[in-house]
């Protein structure tokens, strides 16, 4: 079995659907009663997915200090795979009250990183019974962890691009702009919305005002999008304005099937600003600054 046939057609958002999927097609392969992946930040180690067979092992969300764990033992090993087939006689985990809770088994396991080299946790296998590992399981577990320290790098990636899709930037106390650029699409919107609602809340805001002079076109979809956005900020406490709409995206809006009525609406910056009690003055040095007006 292949990994492309095994997850082709699902889709992933993010790195926990990712090791989900992974460790399901891993437990295909190997007949180890468990697989988990568990995080650390050298305190506390956290079992992100895990998926048992027969018994029950290990549980996803449970947590333990990091030095009474297996996981410490293979991160101290570094890049190599670690395998014990006996838990209760392997010098590094003898001692561990894990080992006299389970009674016995076997282990296997290698670390995950960051492209910086930086380790993020590990991806594991345990038993309560003797396994026996072949050089396909090592290879396995190697490369898979190779394939996780990729989708990390992605998932970052990911979570960058949002961050500038949604540049939501602070203009005065409780006043901010969000400029939307580009096209918008049901997932844009959902991340637009998001965000939008997040960093309304975390900033206090009063006013967000909703720039559209980058938006490449509107139809019916985009403004229902736009309307979603402006409910949920009124629903909140924040009054929504829409400035920016260039000739074209407002000569289009008379053709679309969604009424405006009832939401401020103004042609650029200025006059939002304006509108909410600002105003826009040079000083002595012919530097623009924002002074309130109310």
């Amino acid at each position: 079995m292949h990994l492309n046939s095994a997850l082709k057609n699902k889709s992933v958002k993010n790195f926990e659907e990712a090791t989900a999927n992974i460790l399901h097609f891993m437990s295909k392969l190997i007949n180890i009663n468990t697989l988990f992946i568990a995080k650390n930040d050298k305190q506390v180690n956290e079992i992100k997915k895990a998926v048992n067979k027969n018994t029950v092992l290990i549980q996803e969300g449970t947590t333990m200090p990091f030095k009474e764990t297996f996981c410490k033992v293979s991160v101290d090993k570094g890049n190599d795979i670690l395998l014990i087939e006996d838990i209760t006689q392997n010098e590094r985990t003898k001692h561990l009250n894990v080992t006299e809770d389970l009674g016995g088994g076997s282990f296997i396991a290698i670390p995950i990183y960051y492209e910086d080299g930086e380790n993020y946790g590990t991806i594991c296998g345990l038993d309560t019974k003797t396994f026996e590992f072949t050089d396909q399981h090592i290879e396995l577990f190697q490369t898979m962890s190779s394939l996780l320290t990729y989708v990390l790098e992605l998932d970052k990636a990911n979570k960058e691009i949002k961050e500038i899709s949604v540049p939501i930037v602070p203009l005065t106390k409780g006043v901010a702009i969000l400029p939307i650029i580009g096209h918008i699409n049901e997932y844009r919107a959902e991340l637009i919305i998001q965000s939008t609602l997040e960093s309304s809340m975390n900033l206090e805001l009063e006013h967000m005002i909703i720039d559209l002079s980058g938006v490449s076109r509107i139809n019916n979809s985009v403004s229902e999008y736009l309307l979603n956005i402006v409910k949920l900020l009124r629903l909140i406490g924040v009054t929504p304005i829409l400035t920016g709409f260039r000739p074209d995206l407002a000569i289009t809006t008379l053709h679309v099937d969604v009424d405006f009525k009832g939401i401020m609406i103004t042609n650029n910056l200025e006059s939002a600003l304006t509108q909410i009690g600002f105003s826009l003055n040079k000083n002595d040095n012919n530097h623009s600054r924002s002074q309130s007006v109310m």
